[in-house]
C-alpha cells in the first residue's frame, strides 16, 4: 500500500485489488490476474489491498448505571469493499484506530446506561449498537462492518467473588429445603413402618396364643377322654408343670443367657398353674366380648 511500480505489467493475488494511478491520480482499480499499465502515460501500480475478512479485538474498561467496573472484549470482523477500495486507500491511513474509537465510543454512551444484570443478559443489544454505528461510519470508507461479538464481559473481580457467594448462598438455600422434605419423608415414612410393624406383631402375639389356647383345649379334651376319671383342671395342672418343667430346662440349655434367679417348689408351681389359667381364661372373655 503507497508503494509506486512502474513496470508495464503485474499480477494482483487473488481477494486483493490494485490502485492505479495516471500521473499521480487515482485513475482505476485493478482485479486479481495479470494487469496492463502504461509507465510512459503516466500509469503506475500503486499499491494493493486485501478484500479478505480481518478480525480486530477491542477491550474497553467502563462502568455500569450501578457503578460496577467491567471490562468488555469486543471481537469485530470488517473487510475492504471491493468497489469502493480507492476509498479505503486515500481516506483513511489506519482503519483499525478508527474503529477502535468508534467502538469506544459506542460502548461507553450505552453501558452507563444499564446495571450489571441487565448488560450481561442484553449484551446482544449493545453490539448491535456498535455494529449499526460503524457501520455507518466505516461505509464511507470504503469498509464493511461483517459481524461484531460481545465475546465476554469481565467484571471487577470483587464483585465476581460477591455474586459467586450470593449464588452459592441460594443453592445452599434450595438444598436444606430439599434436605429439609427429605427428612421429612423419612420420618413420616418410618413412623408408618413402626406403626405397621406394631400392628403385625400384635396380630402375630394374638394368633399365637389363639393357637396355645387351642392347643391346649385340644389336649384336655383327648387326655379326658383317654384317661376315665380325670377332670379338665387335673389334666391342666398336668399340663401347666410339664410347660414349666420344659422352661428350665430350656433356660438351662441356653448358653446365651447369663444366671437366672426363679422360685421354684410344688407351692410354686401350683401358683403359676393359677396364673396361667387365670390368663387364659382372661384372653377368652375378652375374645367373647369383642
Amino acid at each position: 500500500m503507497g508503494n509506486v511500480n512502474c513496470v508495464f505489467c503485474g499480477c494482483i493475488e487473488q481477494a486483493s485489488v490494485g490502485v492505479v494511478e495516471k500521473w499521480g491520480r487515482f485513475d482505476r482499480l485493478a482485479e486479481p490476474g495479470l494487469n496492463f499499465w502504461n509507465p510512459l502515460a503516466g500509469e503506475c501500480l500503486t499499491g494493493t489491498l486485501s478484500t479478505r475478512i480481518n478480525s480486530l479485538d477491542v477491550k474497553i474498561e467502563t462502568k455500569t448505571k450501578d457503578n460496577v467496573f467491567v471490562q468488555l472484549l469486543c471481537s469485530i470482523q470488517y473487510r475492504v469493499i471491493r468497489q469502493n477500495a480507492d476509498d479505503a486507500f486515500y481516506e483513511l491511513q489506519n482503519p483499525t484506530e478508527q474503529i477502535q474509537a468508534y467502538v469506544f465510543d459506542v460502548v461507553r454512551a450505552h453501558v452507563p446506561k444499564m446495571n450489571l444484570d441487565e448488560l450481561l443478559e442484553q449484551k446482544d443489544e449493545v453490539a448491535r449498537a456498535v455494529l449499526e454505528e460503524l457501520e455507518k461510519v466505516m461505509g464511507a470508507y470504503g469498509y464493511n462492518i461483517e459481524h461484531i461479538l460481545m465475546v465476554d464481559i469481565i467484571p471487577d473481580a470483587s464483585v465476581r467473588r460477591a455474586m459467586n457467594e450470593i449464588n452459592a448462598a441460594q443453592r445452599m438455600q434450595l438444598a436444606s429445603v430439599y434436605k429439609g422434605e427429605a427428612d421429612k419423608i423419612l420420618q413420616v415414612k418410618k413412623a408408618e413402618a413402626e406403626a405397621e410393624a406394631k400392628y403385625l406383631g400384635g396380630v402375630g402375639v394374638a394368633r399365637q396364643r389363639q393357637a396355645i389356647t387351642d392347643g391346649l383345649r385340644e389336649n384336655i379334651l383327648n387326655f379326658s377322654h383317654k384317661v376315665e376319671g380325670t377332670s379338665a383342671k387335673e389334666v391342666m395342672d398336668l399340663i401347666m408343670i410339664t410347660q414349666y418343667f420344659d422352661t428350665i430346662k430350656d433356660l438351662g440349655n441356653s448358653s446365651k443367657n447369663t444366671t437366672v434367679f426363679i422360685p421354684h417348689g410344688p407351692g410354686h408351681v401350683r401358683d403359676i398353674g393359677d396364673q396361667i389359667r387365670n390368663g387364659l381364661m382372661e384372653a377368652a372373655s375378652a375374645q367373647v366380648t369383642e
